[in-house]
Parts: structure tokens; C-alpha cells; sequence
């Protein structure tokens, strides 16, 4: 199985990780790459790895980013296995590649271990992805502030983790927070409560995410016993609610405004209007009066 799949990865500055990705990629034939023009040393690492071909092409927006390296970079295996630059296969998961006997299947969904500089996680909290799937079979949509892939026809679960390593700087966190944030913002608001489930149900309530995650990651997840990088991982996640309340709070105050400017017109506006009531009142008892005998 393992020559019938191309990995596709999306860099932009990702010179703290993707080497360590691409080492475990050694196994693949063919590697794609789409660069969303490093600053940093990405390309010149991705240059070390003889199967790896990067493609450049300015960012715009996720979606469009992943159906580029989709249909424009001349992948011609069946499968593609599409991988974040902080995404770091296990050999577990490498093996369960190589067995897999996928028809009917058109996807696999991967689970994830998160890690803090390497550190695993046993607080950790990341969605599973469909992260193999046919290439005939897939196509990226927007889906709030990220994407996901939509595949025609079954999607099975596999059963090896992927590793979530991501070191890059605190600051290029922070940096990320600040640009994907307000669009996470407007699909809560902009989607019926019915649709959403039930972590962005809670998110809705704008004052409980930020600490219910905080004691969630720590105490439930058992992140307290992860020692310094579980702590630094729970506030992250507390900070990453807590920025998103705000931005669904500073929706709610700007509302308010809004209705207190709106609010001396409209009293205004009903004013006249009872105004203009009690003078055709006026004006129907004079007519009425005029024309008694």
C-alpha cells in the first residue's frame, strides 16, 4: 500500500518541524510540498529530502491551498496522505499503512497524541482527521476558520496515532489566534445552535469555555500530572477560548451600541408619528363639529 500513496503538505515558515515530518516520510516515493513563500529555512530543508518537490504559491486561504496541491502538482497516485508540517507519523502507524486493504474505503480518519517539544500529552484534545483518502475521491471546503476535506463514499477509522509536535514560537501562536480566531467567531454566530455540537454549543455562552477547558485539560484529561508542559498546554487552550469569547463579546457590545445610536431616532420618529396622530384626531373632531346643525 505504502507506493500507492503520495504525501501533500502545506509549509509557510514551518522550519521548526518539517524536517522532523519529512524524516518520517522516507518510505514515500513521492512527496508534495506547497509553500506558501517561507521567510524562513523551510525550503532549504525540504531541499535535503531528494523525493520532496515544493511548489510555491502565495496563500490565500486554506481551502485553496490544499486543492491546489491536490489537482495542480501532478500527483498521480491513487492515494494521498495529507499531512500538517507538525504532523509526525509513528512507526505504528506506518505499519498499519502498509496492511491496509482499503476497498470499499475511500478515507481514513487518524487519531491524534498532542506533544509539548516532544513531550506526549495525556491532556491533550485534538479532533481525529481524515487524513488518507483517494485522490479521485477528495476535495477541500471551508469549514470556519480551517478546512477538512470532503470524500465521496466510506470514511473508516484507523487505529495508530499520529503525533501533534508543533515548535514553533509562542509568538507564532499568538499570531495564529489573532488571524483565525474572528472567523471561528463568525461561524458560531452565523450557525443555527441546532447544527453546532456540543463543544461550540458551550463556546456560544461566551464566560464558560475559557475556564471550563482550563479544568477540563487539567483535572479531567488528567493534565496536571503531565507536569509543566500539561500546564502550558491547558493555559494555551484557556487562552485560545478565551480569546474567542472576546471576539463573540466584542459582537454582543458592538449590537448594543448599535441599538443605544438607533434608540433617539426611533423614540424620535415615534414622537412625531403620535404627533402627527393627535393632529388628524384634532383636525376629524373640528369636521365632525362643522357640520352638526
Amino acid at each position: 500500500m505504502l507506493d500507492q500513496i503520495t504525501p501533500l503538505i502545506l509549509t509557510r515558515n514551518e522550519g521548526a518541524n518539517i524536517g522532523r515530518t519529512l524524516e518520517r516520510l522516507s518510505w514515500a516515493r513521492d512527496i508534495v510540498v506547497v509553500d506558501s513563500f517561507s521567510t524562513d529555512d523551510t525550503v532549504e530543508i525540504i531541499g535535503g529530502f531528494p523525493h520532496a518537490r515544493v511548489y510555491q504559491r502565495v496563500f490565500d486561504a486554506h481551502t485553496k491551498q490544499w486543492n491546489f496541491g491536490l489537482k495542480e502538482t501532478g500527483i498521480t497516485s491513487e492515494w494521498v496522505l495529507a499531512l500538517d508540517a507538525d504532523y509526525i507519523l509513528t512507526p505504528e502507524f506506518v505499519d498499519e499503512l502498509k496492511l491496509l486493504e482499503p476497498d470499499p474505503v475511500n478515507g481514513y480518519r487518524a487519531k491524534f497524541i498532542y506533544c509539548i517539544n516532544g513531550r506526549r500529552l495525556r491532556s491533550g484534545v485534538y479532533p481525529d482527521v481524515t487524513v488518507l483518502y483517494r485522490h479521485a475521491a477528495a476535495r477541500y471546503i471551508q469549514d470556519g476558520h480551517t478546512q477538512r476535506v470532503a470524500i465521496e463514499g466510506r470514511v473508516e477509522p484507523l487505529s495508530s496515532p499520529i503525533l501533534h509536535d508543533d515548535r514553533k514560537p509562542l509568538s507564532r501562536w499568538f499570531e495564529s489566534q489573532q488571524r483565525y480566531t474572528p472567523m471561528e467567531a463568525i461561524k458560531l454566530l452565523a450557525t443555527n445552535r441546532d447544527e453546532l455540537i456540543w463543544i461550540d454549543r458551550i463556546r456560544r455562552w461566551r464566560v464558560v469555555a475559557p475556564v471550563g477547558v482550563l479544568f477540563y485539560c487539567l483535572f479531567m484529561r488528567g493534565g496536571i500530572l503531565d507536569g509543566w508542559p500539561g500546564f502550558y498546554y491547558a493555559f494555551q487552550r484557556m487562552m485560545a477560548e478565551l480569546i474567542l469569547s472576546l471576539h463573540l463579546l466584542e459582537n454582543d457590545v458592538k449590537g448594543i451600541s448599535q441599538r443605544d445610536a438607533e434608540a433617539p431616532g426611533k423614540a424620535e420618529s415615534s414622537r412625531q408619528k403620535a404627533r402627527a396622530a393627535k393632529t388628524r384626531s384634532t383636525k376629524l373632531h373640528e369636521a365632525a363639529r362643522n357640520k352638526s346643525p
